[in-house]
Protein backbone atom coordinates (compact mmCIF):
# COMPACT_ATOMS: atom_id res chain seq x y z
CA UNK A 1 0.00 0.00 0.00
CA UNK A 2 1.07 3.56 -0.60
CA UNK A 3 1.35 4.36 3.06
CA UNK A 4 4.90 4.14 4.31
CA UNK A 5 6.49 7.56 4.73
CA UNK A 6 9.93 6.15 4.02
CA UNK A 7 9.00 4.93 0.57
CA UNK A 8 8.78 7.23 -2.42
CA UNK A 9 5.37 8.33 -3.52
CA UNK A 10 6.44 10.98 -6.02
CA UNK A 11 9.49 12.10 -7.94
CA UNK A 12 12.17 11.43 -5.35
CA UNK A 13 15.87 12.08 -5.66
CA UNK A 14 18.73 10.96 -3.37
CA UNK A 15 19.22 13.19 -0.37
CA UNK A 16 22.30 13.97 1.62
CA UNK A 17 21.47 13.48 5.31
CA UNK A 18 24.20 15.99 6.23
CA UNK A 19 22.49 18.86 4.38
CA UNK A 20 19.64 20.78 6.05
CA UNK A 21 16.24 20.87 4.30
CA UNK A 22 16.17 23.37 1.45
CA UNK A 23 14.20 26.60 1.54
CA UNK A 24 11.83 27.74 -1.19
CA UNK A 25 14.45 29.46 -3.37
CA UNK A 26 16.83 26.48 -3.24
CA UNK A 27 13.95 24.09 -3.93
CA UNK A 28 12.91 26.04 -7.03
CA UNK A 29 16.50 26.06 -8.29
CA UNK A 30 16.60 22.30 -7.83
CA UNK A 31 13.39 21.82 -9.81
CA UNK A 32 14.93 23.53 -12.84
CA UNK A 33 17.56 20.77 -12.96
CA UNK A 34 14.92 18.01 -13.25
CA UNK A 35 13.66 17.43 -16.83
CA UNK A 36 10.18 16.41 -15.65
CA UNK A 37 9.52 19.90 -14.30
CA UNK A 38 10.44 21.58 -17.58
CA UNK A 39 6.88 20.65 -18.54
CA UNK A 40 5.71 23.33 -16.09
CA UNK A 41 6.18 25.72 -19.00
CA UNK A 42 2.98 24.20 -20.38
CA UNK A 43 0.96 25.79 -17.56
CA UNK A 44 1.09 29.43 -18.77
CA UNK A 45 0.77 28.20 -22.36
CA UNK A 46 -2.48 26.38 -21.47
CA UNK A 47 -3.85 29.53 -19.81
CA UNK A 48 -3.01 31.62 -22.89
CA UNK A 49 -4.57 29.04 -25.23
CA UNK A 50 -7.79 29.13 -23.23
CA UNK A 51 -7.76 32.93 -23.10
CA UNK A 52 -7.38 33.31 -26.88
CA UNK A 53 -9.83 30.43 -27.58
CA UNK A 54 -7.22 28.51 -29.54
CA UNK A 55 -9.34 25.36 -29.72
CA UNK A 56 -10.27 22.52 -27.40
CA UNK A 57 -7.75 20.06 -28.84
CA UNK A 58 -4.73 22.26 -28.10
CA UNK A 59 -6.11 23.24 -24.70
CA UNK A 60 -6.65 19.58 -23.81
CA UNK A 61 -3.16 18.49 -24.87
CA UNK A 62 -1.26 21.35 -23.23
CA UNK A 63 -3.26 21.33 -19.96
CA UNK A 64 -2.73 17.56 -19.78
CA UNK A 65 1.02 18.04 -20.16
CA UNK A 66 0.96 20.69 -17.41
CA UNK A 67 -0.78 18.33 -14.97
CA UNK A 68 2.05 15.76 -15.22
CA UNK A 69 4.77 17.84 -13.46
CA UNK A 70 2.23 19.41 -11.11
CA UNK A 71 1.17 15.93 -9.97
CA UNK A 72 4.84 15.08 -9.50
CA UNK A 73 5.30 18.19 -7.36
CA UNK A 74 2.31 17.22 -5.22
CA UNK A 75 3.77 13.78 -4.60
CA UNK A 76 7.24 15.11 -3.87
CA UNK A 77 5.99 17.84 -1.52
CA UNK A 78 3.72 15.37 0.27
CA UNK A 79 6.61 12.97 0.76
CA UNK A 80 8.84 15.71 2.20
CA UNK A 81 6.06 17.03 4.42
CA UNK A 82 5.37 13.50 5.65
CA UNK A 83 8.99 13.04 6.68
CA UNK A 84 8.84 16.15 8.87
CA UNK A 85 5.71 14.93 10.68
CA UNK A 86 6.85 11.51 11.89
CA UNK A 87 6.02 7.97 10.82
CA UNK A 88 2.38 7.83 11.94
CA UNK A 89 1.07 11.19 10.70
CA UNK A 90 3.45 11.12 7.75
CA UNK A 91 2.22 7.73 6.62
CA UNK A 92 -1.37 8.90 6.91
CA UNK A 93 -0.56 12.02 4.88
CA UNK A 94 1.09 9.95 2.15
CA UNK A 95 -1.89 7.61 2.11
CA UNK A 96 -4.37 10.50 1.85
CA UNK A 97 -2.60 12.55 -0.83
CA UNK A 98 -1.06 9.66 -2.79
CA UNK A 99 -3.57 10.05 -5.62
CA UNK A 100 -4.60 13.66 -5.06
CA UNK A 101 -4.09 14.68 -8.69
CA UNK A 102 -6.45 11.98 -9.99
CA UNK A 103 -8.97 12.87 -7.30
CA UNK A 104 -8.91 16.57 -8.25
CA UNK A 105 -9.40 15.79 -11.95
CA UNK A 106 -12.32 13.49 -11.12
CA UNK A 107 -13.91 16.02 -8.75
CA UNK A 108 -13.74 18.75 -11.39
CA UNK A 109 -15.40 16.41 -13.90
CA UNK A 110 -17.96 15.36 -11.29
CA UNK A 111 -18.92 19.00 -10.69
CA UNK A 112 -19.96 19.32 -14.35
CA UNK A 113 -22.93 17.01 -13.80
CA UNK A 114 -24.14 13.52 -14.80
CA UNK A 115 -22.98 14.00 -18.40
CA UNK A 116 -19.42 13.59 -17.12
CA UNK A 117 -20.11 10.50 -15.00
CA UNK A 118 -18.91 8.08 -17.72
CA UNK A 119 -15.57 9.94 -17.81
CA UNK A 120 -15.29 9.83 -14.00
CA UNK A 121 -16.03 6.10 -13.84
CA UNK A 122 -13.66 5.45 -16.72
CA UNK A 123 -10.87 7.32 -14.92
CA UNK A 124 -11.41 5.08 -11.86
CA UNK A 125 -11.15 2.01 -14.08
CA UNK A 126 -8.14 3.39 -15.92
CA UNK A 127 -6.23 4.25 -12.75
CA UNK A 128 -6.72 0.78 -11.27
CA UNK A 129 -5.95 -1.08 -14.49
CA UNK A 130 -3.13 1.29 -15.45
CA UNK A 131 -1.31 0.79 -12.17
CA UNK A 132 -1.66 -3.00 -12.27
CA UNK A 133 -0.87 -3.58 -15.94
CA UNK A 134 0.98 -0.54 -17.34
CA UNK A 135 3.04 0.66 -14.37
CA UNK A 136 3.86 -2.75 -12.94
CA UNK A 137 4.41 -4.13 -16.43
CA UNK A 138 6.87 -1.40 -17.38
CA UNK A 139 8.63 -1.72 -14.01
CA UNK A 140 9.03 -5.49 -14.34
CA UNK A 141 10.09 -5.25 -18.00
CA UNK A 142 12.72 -2.52 -17.65
CA UNK A 143 13.90 -3.77 -14.27
CA UNK A 144 14.13 -7.32 -15.61
CA UNK A 145 16.13 -6.28 -18.67
CA UNK A 146 18.72 -4.71 -16.37
CA UNK A 147 18.58 -7.37 -13.65
CA UNK A 148 17.84 -10.94 -14.76
CA UNK A 149 15.85 -11.81 -11.63
CA UNK A 150 14.24 -9.46 -9.10
CA UNK A 151 12.55 -10.22 -5.80
CA UNK A 152 9.92 -8.36 -3.82
CA UNK A 153 7.89 -8.74 -0.63
CA UNK A 154 5.45 -11.52 -1.50
CA UNK A 155 3.38 -10.97 1.66
CA UNK A 156 2.82 -7.26 1.02
CA UNK A 157 2.08 -7.79 -2.67
CA UNK A 158 -0.33 -10.62 -1.85
CA UNK A 159 -2.08 -8.47 0.73
CA UNK A 160 -2.47 -5.70 -1.83
CA UNK A 161 -3.86 -8.13 -4.40
CA UNK A 162 -6.33 -9.52 -1.85
CA UNK A 163 -7.56 -6.05 -0.91
CA UNK A 164 -7.89 -5.16 -4.58
CA UNK A 165 -9.95 -8.31 -5.13
CA UNK A 166 -12.23 -7.27 -2.27
CA UNK A 167 -12.55 -3.75 -3.66
CA UNK A 168 -13.31 -5.21 -7.08
CA UNK A 169 -16.26 -7.11 -5.62
CA UNK A 170 -17.61 -3.82 -4.29
CA UNK A 171 -17.19 -2.15 -7.68
CA UNK A 172 -18.85 -4.91 -9.73
CA UNK A 173 -21.89 -5.68 -7.52
CA UNK A 174 -23.89 -2.60 -8.67
CA UNK A 175 -23.13 -3.56 -12.28
CA UNK A 176 -24.34 -7.11 -11.66
CA UNK A 177 -27.47 -5.71 -10.03
CA UNK A 178 -28.15 -3.56 -13.09
CA UNK A 179 -27.88 -6.39 -15.59
CA UNK A 180 -29.59 -9.06 -13.47
CA UNK A 181 -32.66 -7.13 -12.39
CA UNK A 182 -33.49 -4.77 -15.22
CA UNK A 183 -36.81 -5.47 -16.94
CA UNK A 184 -36.43 -4.96 -20.67
CA UNK A 185 -33.90 -2.37 -21.80
CA UNK A 186 -34.17 0.05 -18.87
CA UNK A 187 -34.49 -0.09 -15.09
CA UNK A 188 -37.48 1.36 -13.33
CA UNK A 189 -36.96 4.57 -11.27
CA UNK A 190 -37.17 2.50 -8.08
CA UNK A 191 -34.46 0.12 -9.28
CA UNK A 192 -32.25 3.05 -10.30
CA UNK A 193 -32.60 4.47 -6.79
CA UNK A 194 -31.70 1.05 -5.42
CA UNK A 195 -28.45 1.12 -7.40
CA UNK A 196 -27.69 4.56 -5.98
CA UNK A 197 -28.36 3.39 -2.42
CA UNK A 198 -26.34 0.22 -2.99
CA UNK A 199 -23.42 2.25 -4.35
CA UNK A 200 -23.46 4.57 -1.34
CA UNK A 201 -23.55 1.63 1.08
CA UNK A 202 -20.71 -0.13 -0.74
CA UNK A 203 -18.70 3.12 -0.82
CA UNK A 204 -19.04 3.37 2.96
CA UNK A 205 -17.86 -0.22 3.41
CA UNK A 206 -14.87 0.33 1.11
CA UNK A 207 -13.92 3.51 3.00
CA UNK A 208 -14.06 1.70 6.35
CA UNK A 209 -11.89 -1.11 4.96
CA UNK A 210 -9.43 1.50 3.68
CA UNK A 211 -9.12 3.09 7.12
CA UNK A 212 -8.64 -0.31 8.75
CA UNK A 213 -6.04 -1.24 6.14
CA UNK A 214 -4.09 1.88 7.12
CA UNK A 215 -4.17 0.79 10.76
CA UNK A 216 -2.99 -2.66 9.67
CA UNK A 217 -0.12 -1.43 7.48
CA UNK A 218 0.98 1.57 9.56
CA UNK A 219 0.48 0.27 13.08
CA UNK A 220 -0.33 -3.32 13.96
CA UNK A 221 1.49 -5.18 11.14
CA UNK A 222 3.88 -2.60 9.77
CA UNK A 223 6.72 -5.15 9.69
CA UNK A 224 4.92 -7.13 6.97
CA UNK A 225 5.22 -4.19 4.57
CA UNK A 226 8.97 -3.72 4.99
CA UNK A 227 11.18 -4.56 2.04
CA UNK A 228 14.30 -6.65 2.04
CA UNK A 229 17.00 -5.73 4.54
CA UNK A 230 19.32 -4.45 1.81
CA UNK A 231 16.59 -2.26 0.29
CA UNK A 232 15.65 -0.80 3.66
CA UNK A 233 19.29 0.11 4.24
CA UNK A 234 19.48 1.96 0.93
CA UNK A 235 16.22 3.85 1.45
CA UNK A 236 16.25 4.25 5.19
CA UNK A 237 19.28 6.54 5.18
CA UNK A 238 17.32 9.37 3.55
CA UNK A 239 15.20 10.37 6.49
CA UNK A 240 16.46 13.97 6.24
CA UNK A 241 13.72 15.82 4.27
CA UNK A 242 14.80 17.38 1.00
CA UNK A 243 12.68 20.49 1.66
CA UNK A 244 11.71 22.29 4.85
CA UNK A 245 8.19 21.88 6.19
CA UNK A 246 7.23 25.44 5.15
CA UNK A 247 8.65 24.98 1.65
CA UNK A 248 6.89 21.63 1.24
CA UNK A 249 3.57 23.13 2.33
CA UNK A 250 3.88 26.12 -0.03
CA UNK A 251 4.78 23.91 -3.00
CA UNK A 252 1.98 21.45 -2.14
CA UNK A 253 -0.63 24.21 -2.01
CA UNK A 254 0.64 25.86 -5.20
CA UNK A 255 0.77 22.54 -7.08
CA UNK A 256 -2.72 21.63 -5.86
CA UNK A 257 -4.08 24.95 -7.12
CA UNK A 258 -2.30 24.40 -10.42
CA UNK A 259 -3.74 20.90 -10.83
CA UNK A 260 -7.23 22.22 -10.08
CA UNK A 261 -6.85 25.02 -12.66
CA UNK A 262 -5.44 22.73 -15.35
CA UNK A 263 -8.08 20.09 -14.57
CA UNK A 264 -10.78 22.69 -15.19
CA UNK A 265 -9.29 23.37 -18.63
CA UNK A 266 -8.78 19.67 -19.32
CA UNK A 267 -12.32 18.65 -18.40
CA UNK A 268 -13.82 21.63 -20.23
CA UNK A 269 -12.10 20.65 -23.47
CA UNK A 270 -12.17 16.86 -23.20
CA UNK A 271 -15.41 16.23 -25.12
CA UNK A 272 -14.55 18.17 -28.28
CA UNK A 273 -10.88 17.14 -28.11
CA UNK A 274 -11.89 13.49 -27.88
CA UNK A 275 -14.18 13.88 -30.88
CA UNK A 276 -11.38 15.52 -32.86
CA UNK A 277 -9.10 12.56 -32.11
CA UNK A 278 -11.81 9.96 -32.68
CA UNK A 279 -11.89 8.94 -29.02
CA UNK A 280 -14.94 8.20 -26.87
CA UNK A 281 -15.18 9.67 -23.33
CA UNK A 282 -14.69 6.18 -21.92
CA UNK A 283 -11.40 5.68 -23.80
CA UNK A 284 -10.20 9.14 -22.80
CA UNK A 285 -10.97 8.36 -19.14
CA UNK A 286 -9.54 4.84 -19.07
CA UNK A 287 -6.35 5.58 -21.00
CA UNK A 288 -5.57 9.30 -21.42
CA UNK A 289 -6.77 10.86 -18.15
CA UNK A 290 -5.49 7.93 -16.08
CA UNK A 291 -2.01 8.21 -17.60
CA UNK A 292 -1.91 12.00 -17.17
CA UNK A 293 -2.82 11.86 -13.48
CA UNK A 294 -0.39 9.05 -12.68
CA UNK A 295 2.55 9.79 -14.99
CA UNK A 296 4.91 11.22 -12.36
CA UNK A 297 4.28 8.37 -9.94
CA UNK A 298 4.59 5.86 -12.78
CA UNK A 299 8.06 7.10 -13.66
CA UNK A 300 9.14 6.73 -10.03
CA UNK A 301 8.03 3.09 -9.94
CA UNK A 302 9.97 2.34 -13.13
CA UNK A 303 13.10 4.07 -11.83
CA UNK A 304 12.92 2.09 -8.59
CA UNK A 305 12.66 -1.17 -10.53
CA UNK A 306 15.67 -0.26 -12.69
CA UNK A 307 17.63 0.37 -9.48
CA UNK A 308 16.69 -3.18 -8.39
CA UNK A 309 14.31 -1.85 -5.72
CA UNK A 310 11.42 -3.98 -6.87
CA UNK A 311 9.71 -3.81 -3.48
CA UNK A 312 9.22 -0.08 -3.92
CA UNK A 313 8.06 -0.44 -7.52
CA UNK A 314 5.42 -3.02 -6.56
CA UNK A 315 4.50 -0.93 -3.51
CA UNK A 316 3.87 2.17 -5.65
CA UNK A 317 1.93 0.39 -8.41
CA UNK A 318 -0.26 -1.83 -6.24
CA UNK A 319 -0.70 0.79 -3.51
CA UNK A 320 -1.83 3.45 -5.96
CA UNK A 321 -4.40 1.15 -7.57
CA UNK A 322 -5.62 0.09 -4.16
CA UNK A 323 -6.07 3.67 -3.02
CA UNK A 324 -8.13 4.48 -6.11
CA UNK A 325 -10.50 1.57 -5.41
CA UNK A 326 -10.81 1.94 -1.63
CA UNK A 327 -10.46 5.70 -1.14
CA UNK A 328 -10.92 7.76 -4.31
CA UNK A 329 -14.00 5.90 -5.60
CA UNK A 330 -15.91 6.22 -2.27
CA UNK A 331 -14.93 9.90 -1.96
CA UNK A 332 -16.34 10.58 -5.42
CA UNK A 333 -19.61 8.81 -4.57
CA UNK A 334 -19.98 10.81 -1.35
CA UNK A 335 -18.97 14.09 -3.03
CA UNK A 336 -21.62 13.67 -5.72
CA UNK A 337 -24.30 13.49 -3.00
CA UNK A 338 -23.50 17.08 -1.96
CA UNK A 339 -23.16 18.67 -5.41
CA UNK A 340 -26.86 19.19 -5.97
CA UNK A 341 -27.10 17.07 -9.10
CA UNK A 342 -30.39 15.33 -9.85
CA UNK A 343 -28.57 11.99 -9.88
CA UNK A 344 -25.55 11.19 -7.66
CA UNK A 345 -22.67 9.10 -8.94
CA UNK A 346 -23.15 5.33 -8.66
CA UNK A 347 -20.75 2.42 -9.08
CA UNK A 348 -22.45 0.95 -12.13
CA UNK A 349 -19.70 0.43 -14.70
CA UNK A 350 -19.88 -0.94 -18.23
CA UNK A 351 -19.45 -4.69 -18.65
CA UNK A 352 -16.07 -4.14 -20.33
CA UNK A 353 -14.84 -1.97 -17.46
CA UNK A 354 -15.98 -4.57 -14.92
CA UNK A 355 -14.37 -7.50 -16.73
CA UNK A 356 -11.16 -5.52 -17.25
CA UNK A 357 -10.80 -4.75 -13.53
CA UNK A 358 -11.51 -8.36 -12.54
CA UNK A 359 -9.01 -9.81 -15.04
CA UNK A 360 -6.34 -7.25 -14.08
CA UNK A 361 -6.59 -8.14 -10.40
CA UNK A 362 -6.43 -11.82 -11.32
CA UNK A 363 -3.26 -11.26 -13.36
CA UNK A 364 -1.74 -9.32 -10.44
CA UNK A 365 -2.42 -12.24 -8.08
CA UNK A 366 -0.67 -14.64 -10.47
CA UNK A 367 2.37 -12.41 -10.97
CA UNK A 368 2.84 -11.62 -7.27
CA UNK A 369 2.38 -15.10 -5.80
CA UNK A 370 6.05 -16.20 -6.00
CA UNK A 371 7.70 -12.94 -4.91
CA UNK A 372 9.94 -12.94 -8.01
CA UNK A 373 9.79 -11.26 -11.39
CA UNK A 374 11.54 -11.37 -14.76
CA UNK A 375 11.19 -9.27 -17.89
CA UNK A 376 8.84 -11.69 -19.67
CA UNK A 377 6.19 -11.13 -16.98
CA UNK A 378 6.41 -7.43 -17.77
CA UNK A 379 5.85 -8.16 -21.46
CA UNK A 380 2.74 -10.17 -20.59
CA UNK A 381 1.30 -7.40 -18.39
CA UNK A 382 1.93 -4.78 -21.06
CA UNK A 383 0.41 -7.04 -23.70
CA UNK A 384 -2.78 -7.31 -21.66
CA UNK A 385 -2.83 -3.51 -21.23
CA UNK A 386 -2.55 -2.94 -25.00
CA UNK A 387 -5.38 -5.42 -25.60
CA UNK A 388 -7.51 -3.58 -23.03
CA UNK A 389 -6.70 -0.21 -24.62
CA UNK A 390 -7.70 -1.49 -28.05
CA UNK A 391 -10.96 -2.86 -26.66
CA UNK A 392 -11.87 0.50 -25.13
CA UNK A 393 -10.84 2.34 -28.29
CA UNK A 394 -13.33 0.29 -30.30
CA UNK A 395 -16.06 0.48 -27.63
CA UNK A 396 -19.13 2.11 -29.24
CA UNK A 397 -20.35 5.42 -27.82
CA UNK A 398 -23.82 3.86 -27.42
CA UNK A 399 -22.61 1.52 -24.67
CA UNK A 400 -23.11 4.30 -22.08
Amino acid sequence: MNTSPSQPSGQSIPRNPNHPPAGLAAALRGLVQTPLYWLLAALPVAIILEWVHAGDLWTFVVSGLAIIPLAGLMGRATENLAETLGAGIGGLLNATFGNAAELIIALIALSKGPAMYPLVKASITGSIVGNILLVLGLSILLGGLKHRRQVFNRTAAGMGATLLALATIGLIVPTLYYYLFRAGSRLSPEELHNIEYLSEEIALILAVIYVLSLVFSLRTHRHLFSGSEEELQTTGEHHQPEWSRKTSLIILLAATAGVAWMSELLVGSVEHAGESLGMTPVFVGVIVVAVIGNAAEHSTAVLMAMKDKMDLAVHIAVGSGLQIALFVAPVLVFASMFMGHAQPLDLHFTVLETITIVLSVGVLALVSQDGESHWMEGVMLLGVYVIVALAFYHLPQSVH
